[in-house]
């Protein structure tokens, strides 16, 4: 690989989003499993038609509106008091067993993550993962303009100061690697469960099954 950056996307490349259902287990076990994945479904939707509308916020309120959403349908009373234990378990995601590796594994790489979270949900995240000197941290609300907007990951290179064709960049969400790709990155899709690649008409450069992989790609 002849890159000279690597760009990660942040929830559900390098941290498990769906991890956050041990914590909502203690309180509802019988649909932890369903809130965790309404509330991603429902996040990367808000988000998305928030782009699509031009009315801008931030990835924190959507989170917590889509976890309220997730909630009641789940018919489940949405309590102030566990939507802030929930919200604040989104700061202590696991991250993928590969991820502490990748610094060690590339010292010649500038590793960056573009993520769409704000800061104050990536900051603490990594800090409390211990991995904040690993990377460096960019992210969509610096601009207000969620990826996959053309404009988001123009952002993203002009930070970087590099050529497109010298990033590869890292995501698990095909309309994250679409975007990117658009864009004219080299994309590597993370592709940790085992899916079919969508009908996009665009193709991801790479595929990998975890981030173990990316020296094989």
């Amino acid at each position: 690989m002849n890159e000279h950056a690597y760009v990660f996307d942040a929830y559900g490349t390098l941290f498990d989003v769906h991890s956050v259902k041990e914590k909502i287990h203690e309180y509802y076990p019988d649909y932890s499993t369903a809130i965790s994945q309404e509330w991603r479904t429902r996040q990367i939707h808000y988000f998305l038609v928030r782009q699509l509308i031009d009315g801008y916020e931030s990835f924190d309120i959507i989170t917590r509106r889509a976890l309220i959403d997730a909630l009641q349908f789940s018919g489940i009373e949405a309590d102030p008091e566990k939507i802030q234990v929930f919200m604040e378990q989104y700061k202590r995601l696991k991250p993928y067993p590969e991820v502490e590796e990748l610094a060690v594994q590339y010292p010649q790489k500038k590793l960056t993550i573009f993520s769409n979270g704000t800061r104050n949900m990536l900051k603490p995240l990594l800090d409390f993962n211990e991995l904040s000197s690993q990377f460096e941290l960019l992210s969509a609300d610096d601009t207000k303009i969620y990826k996959p907007h053309k404009q988001a990951y123009q952002y993203a290179q002009d930070h970087l100061d590099e050529n497109k064709d010298k990033i590869l960049f890292f995501s698990s969400n095909p309309w994250d690697i679409a975007g990117a790709a658009q864009f004219g990155f080299h994309t590597a899709w993370v592709n940790r469960g085992e899916e079919k690649w969508p009908e996009l008409g665009i193709e991801p450069t790479y595929i990998l099954h975890n981030l173990k992989e990316v020296s094989d790609a």
